[in-house]
C-alpha cells in the first residue's frame, strides 16, 4: 500500500462502495483507513457473484478492515452466513443488522457471533433505544463496529450530533467497540464526527475526493474559483444578452 499525506483528522474514513476498482485505488493511494459495502450498494453496481466480488476485493486489501454483509432476514441463516462470510479474511467484519425486517432484535444472534469470536459491525441503528441494547449484550473484549446512520437521522430533521456525542459516551466503559458515522451527505459531516468523538465515518468516493481537494481551502479563494466557473461555463455556452 502506497502512503499518501494522512488525513487531518483522529477519526478514520472508510471508503464506502462497491467497485473494485475504485476500492483499490484508495486502498493503494493510502487516504483511507478502511472499507464497507452492502447489498444495495453492491446490486446497484451489477455485481451477482457476491463471494467472488468479496474474494476480489480481499485479494488486493489484506491488511486494512472490511465489512460485509449478511442478506437473509432469517437469524438462523443469517449465522450461517456470517460465520462463511467471517472465515475470508482475518481483516473482515460481517455487518449485522440490528434487526430483521419484521422489526425483531438481532441481539441473540449478535452475542452467539461475538462468543464464536466473529468481528462485528452492528449495522442500520437510528434509535438510542437500539444501541442502548445492544450494550447489555456486549463484554468488554467484543470487538464491535457500532454503525449509527448519522445521515438517515438528519434526513428526518433531528441533529445527529447530539446523538453521536452520546452514542461515544454510551459505549466509553466498551475498549474495542468503535462507534462509526454512517451516512454522511456533506463533508462537514466529517469535520462533526470527528469533533463528536466517533471513530469511524464511511465516505463515498466522491465525498473522500471533496474532502482531500476542498479541506482546509481559503473561502475567498473557493470564492473566486467560483466566480470563474460561472464566467468561464458561460462563455462556453455563448451566452448573449
Amino acid at each position: 500500500m502506497q502512503e499518501s499525506s494522512p488525513p487531518p483528522f483522529s477519526i478514520r474514513i472508510f471508503a464506502d462502495g462497491a467497485d473494485s476498482a475504485a476500492m483499490a485505488k484508495r486502498y493503494r493511494e493510502g487516504f483511507v483507513r478502511g472499507f464497507t459495502t452492502n447489498p444495495t450498494l453492491m446490486a446497484k453496481a451489477g455485481i451477482r457473484d457476491y463471494e467472488a466480488f468479496a474474494r476480489e476485493v480481499l485479494g488486493v486489501i489484506r491488511d486494512l478492515p472490511i465489512s460485509f454483509e449478511v442478506f437473509s432476514d432469517e437469524f438462523a441463516d443469517m449465522e450461517r452466513q456470517a460465520l462463511r462470510i467471517a472465515s475470508w479474511g482475518s481483516n473482515v467484519n460481517v455487518k449485522i443488522p440490528i434487526t430483521n425486517t419484521r422489526g425483531e432484535p438481532a441481539l441473540r444472534l449478535i452475542r452467539s457471533l461475538l462468543a464464536k469470536k466473529v468481528k462485528l459491525n452492528v449495522t442500520a441503528i437510528l434509535a438510542r433505544d437500539q444501541w442502548l441494547g445492544l450494550r447489555e449484550v456486549l463484554n468488554a473484549e467484543d470487538d464491535v463496529i457500532v454503525s449509527i446512520f448519522a445521515g438517515r437521522i438528519a434526513d428526518t430533521g433531528v441533529d445527529p450530533v447530539p446523538m453521536m456525542t452520546q452514542a461515544v459516551q454510551d459505549f466509553g466503559a466498551f475498549p474495542k467497540v468503535q462507534v462509526l458515522w454512517a451516512s454522511p451527505r456533506e463533508a462537514l459531516n466529517i469535520y462533526q464526527a470527528d469533533a463528536c468523538g466517533c471513530h469511524i465515518i464511511t465516505a463515498t468516493d466522491d465525498l473522500i475526493s471533496k474532502v482531500q481537494s476542498l479541506g482546509g481551502k481559503s473561502l475567498s479563494e473557493f470564492s473566486l474559483e467560483t466566480v470563474r466557473m460561472f464566467y468561464g461555463d458561460a462563455q462556453k455556452a455563448g451566452f448573449r444578452l
